[in-house]
């Protein structure tokens, strides 16, 4: 991580001294008919050539989507989940694709406590719940695509086949999870060289998951869920002990959810409902709303020290209710309401901590996640994100199909008084939370999302703040200095908060400690509408390999 920390501190000290109107130190870009951003060069690359060619913003998502699966092996692939909001231009309504999966139909509390087990494993095949993601492209693409499967896969077939470029940074990763890597001899075989990380600028080839993708473009998503692809991923998780079998794959399916949303200064700020916890992002907002952040600056100890609090608040919501609402009674229109906001942010102080109750949501950790986003031509914008959950998900590489499995099941409870207890056919609770910003009219002012697990709430309300309060630009909004609220209440500042900061946070209780960047602190991408001329200006966020493309 030295490399991407040692470009970082300057980036984030210059965002943050800067004036609004000055330039951020990558360039801020923006396009008069369409923009993308995504979590890899190449994806980009591969959104915006769809677009070029006609196709629409569905089709450039999913082109991107399939991309990353093999550039940003780790985080996120055909193994994994995904979730996205759509905005159609010309209704201006806003759609939400829950792209998970279910727990496996052997899934119960009575399973694991008889092998002595108190809490679901963080990885292995017992954290495997049905991978949801290749469901998801084909659901997206029938729905509002104008791309079949295979055309949308051909980019990702070819990176694939023929290899890319390994980066520092996915170097540096591979590196850091060697041991992992180890224990699984499929893993090892495709992601190490004579025990090692592959070596920056070599090409990193992808045979076994080429020949996945190229299954699944020519029969579509009945093939990884029916038939003999199927069968070999449920054989392989059978004998290993897990929880998925044939059936459970043959009967996952997407479903298209109802947004929630909120109102936001003169926005309208729109997630997903759970099992997503979009409705923490939601209450977070409407917490903040209740000081001037905006009069205290955005650098200031106050504003950090009441948005910190808010958002103990909000992950101590999080964890009590938040699960699959089609086994569990969820309060949503009560944790995003106004009123449920005034009462719950009543004991906020500015001049101490008060909120002693977060829970375990601010758990450390960076989640293994990638994002992308796209504006096209028409109007029409993607949210979207992707995940692994863990770094190689669960660290199990079913045989020869290239395909790592996720550990999302990681996330269910074996408490029988907990809402997100594990129960057959039951999605577990998800962290991802991609969002959109509309303008008071219904248009579209913003698309914006970010990898970074249970921080991503934090993050997102930090770069939306940037933009509406403070007049950011989209990149300055995503490079300038973060904090985050970690397990036990530790309060990380990225460099370029003020010492006087760090000491009056620290008088009021917050234990504080500086932090360089990093992925822990998201991975922030944004696509703004100007309003006047309606460019597409974008920021994409160097923490990790994230990158814009306009047109």
């Amino acid at each position: 991580m030295t490399l991407v920390r040692r470009t970082l501190v300057p980036v984030t000290f210059l965002a943050a001294a800067l004036p609004a109107q000055m330039l951020s130190l990558r360039p801020d870009i923006a396009g008069r008919h369409a923009a993308v951003s995504s979590d890899h060069a190449l994806a980009s690359a591969a959104g915006m050539e769809v677009l070029r060619h006609g196709g629409n913003a569905i089709d450039a998502a999913i082109t991107m989507a399939g991309v990353l699966a093999v550039v940003r092996p780790h985080m996120n692939g055909v193994g994994g989940d995904n979730f996205i909001l759509y905005y159609e231009a010309k209704s201006g309504r806003v759609y939400g694709l829950n792209g998970s999966g279910r727990a496996g139909e052997r899934a119960t509390p009575a399973f694991f406590s008889a092998k002595g087990l108190t809490t679901v494993p963080q990885n292995g095949v017992l954290s495997v719940s049905v991978p949801g993601a290749v469901r998801g492209w084909e659901d997206a693409l029938r729905r509002f695509g104008t791309f079949t499967m295979a055309q949308a896969l051909a980019p990702a077939i070819r990176v694939a086949s023929e290899g890319f470029p390994v980066s520092p940074r996915l170097a540096l990763d591979i590196a850091a999870d060697v041991k992992l890597l180890t224990v699984d001899s499929a893993l090892a075989r495709t992601f190490l060289v004579d025990g090692a990380a592959p070596r920056p600028g070599s090409l990193l080839v992808q045979r076994d998951l080429a020949a996945t993708l190229r299954t699944i473009a020519t029969r579509g998503a009945t093939a990884y869920y029916t038939g003999p692809l199927a069968q070999r991923i449920a054989d392989f998780i059978g004998r290993e002990g897990g929880l998925v079998t044939a059936a459970d794959l043959a009967a996952h399916r997407s479903t298209w959810d109802e947004p929630i949303r909120t109102s936001y200064l003169d926005k309208t700020i729109v997630a997903l409902p759970p099992n997503t916890q979009g409705a923490t992002f939601l209450e977070m907002l409407s917490l903040a709303e209740a000081h001037d952040l905006t009069a205290m600056g955005r650098g200031s100890a106050d504003y950090i020290h009441l948005l910190a609090e808010g958002a103990k608040l909000a992950y101590a919501d999080r964890d009590r209710f938040i699960a699959d609402p089609a086994f569990a009674s969820v309060p949503v229109d009560r944790l995003i309401s106004k009123a449920y906001a005034r009462e719950r942010g009543a004991g906020i102080r500015v001049d101490t901590i008060t909120a002693k109750d977060a829970g375990d949501g601010t758990r450390n950790g960076t989640g293994d996640t990638v994002y992308l986003t796209v504006v096209d031509a028409q109007g029409n914008a993607v949210s979207m994100i992707q995940s692994l959950f863990a770094v190689f998900g669960s660290g199990r590489m079913v045989p020869g199909t290239g395909i790592v499995l996720h550990n999302r099941g990681a996330l269910y409870s074996l408490d029988p008084n907990h809402p997100n207890i594990i129960a057959p056919g039951k999605r577990p609770f998800h962290t991802l939370t991609p969002a959109l910003a509309l303008n008071g009219d219904g248009s579209l002012f913003a698309s914006f999302g970010t990898p970074g697990g249970d921080g991503q709430p934090q993050t997102l309300i930090q770069v939306l703040n940037n933009v509406l309060r403070f007049g950011m630009s989209p990149q300055q909004a995503v490079e300038a200095p973060r904090w985050r609220v970690f397990a036990n209440g530790r309060l990380a500042l990225e460099p370029g908060v003020a010492d006087a900061v760090r000491a009056t946070l620290a008088r009021r209780g917050q234990r504080v400690s500086e932090q360089p960047p990093s992925a822990e602190f998201g991975g922030a991408q944004i696509i703004v509408v100007d309003p006047a001329s309606k460019a597409r200006r974008v920021g994409s966020d160097p923490r990790r390999e994230a990158y814009g493309i306009v047109w």
